[in-house]
């Protein structure tokens, strides 16, 4: 029989784990597969390593990794992924927001119309603050926009691939990683599967407003080049605006006189070139810093501890 391996990221998990692998045990049953969890601790700071050492010990098919540090749930991706070998792969939140009876449609879905990737997309985000909706549902259109490749909306890292693809995304060499992003870049015959949200089983989300903003920020840069673009065209606005003012101020000047006014026109026009100088440095710096990153070649992240046979 085949093997599916489910990667499972947990940062500060304590409260869920035990309920997420009786779920999904008893949610997917039916599915016609071995099952092998590889759970990820990444620099959890309550009990979540306890209680996945706790959880290995007592099922043979699960096995843990363990980071030095919090290194994000990015690297957790990535290193279960390359650590374990299976026929197919999929990635689940701890919180059973994804919901694990889709595995099995998905399985058979892959089966029946030969899909490499069989992935889940949220179309209602009931439950879900509403500032978050709004701010994710124009993360997508802008990216979608922006990039050439394309990310559907709502789309979750929870899907079914086969060992070709996780081999694929394994070997993409960068440090600054946007996982949705590359799972759409390598290409692939997909579909998604649409599913309402689910709220948190327990526990509070680790994802912090902040961090969500940075996090489109850093997806639409690995993506796109286009907020480059955008800074070279309003340099360029900018300087033949200064030419019409320089223009109509020296023909004013010529025909009416030079009295002493402007002054206020003299600071708006300082502070607006002054701002979009400043807009277009800081895009062009944070291109910059994920060069620098990429260029140290520093490891995704480091193992401190593993079970994975």
């Amino acid at each position: 029989m085949k093997t599916l391996a489910i990667i499972v990221p947990c940062f500060n998990e304590a409260a869920v784990l035990d309920t997420f692998i009786k779920t999904v045990n008893q949610k997917t049953e039916q599915l016609a597969l071995i099952k092998k969890f590889v759970l990820v601790n990444d620099g959890s700071s309550d009990d979540t390593l306890a209680i996945i050492k706790s959880l290995s010990e007592t099922f043979p098919n699960i096995f843990y990794l363990s980071f030095s540090r919090n290194f994000g749930k990015e690297a957790a991706i990535l290193a279960g992924l390359a650590a374990c070998d299976a026929d197919f792969f999929t990635i689940m939140d701890a919180d059973l927001q994804d919901p694990p009876e889709l595995l099995v449609e998905m399985y058979a879905t892959m089966l029946a119309d030969q899909y490499d990737v069989v992935g889940c997309r949220r179309v209602s985000r009931k439950g879900e603050p509403v500032v978050r909706s709004m701010l994710s549902r124009a993360f997508y259109w802008l990216i979608n926009r922006l990039s050439h490749t394309d990310i559907p909306s709502g789309v979750r890292d929870f899907r079914l691939m086969t060992k070709q693809v996780v081999k694929e995304v394994i070997t993409l060499p960068e440090y600054n990683r946007f996982s949705k992003g590359l799972f759409a870049w390598i290409g692939f015959k997909t579909t998604y599967l649409p599913y309402d949200n689910i709220q948190r089983q327990a526990g509070k989300s680790s994802w912090r407003f902040w961090q969500l903003i940075g996090y489109a920020i850093d997806g639409i840069i690995n993506f796109s080049d286009a907020p480059l673009n955008f800074a070279t065209l309003t340099g360029f606005v900018s300087f033949i605006i200064s030419l019409i003012l320089a223009c109509f101020y020296t023909a004013k000047t010529l025909i009416f006189g030079d009295p002493v006014q402007g002054f206020p026109t003299l600071i708006i026009l300082l502070l607006l070139i002054g701002g979009v100088q400043l807009f277009s440095l800081g895009i062009i710096g944070k291109y910059i810093g994920k060069i620098f990153m990429e260029t140290k070649r520093r490891p995704v992240y480091i193992i401190k501890e593993k079970k994975l046979d």
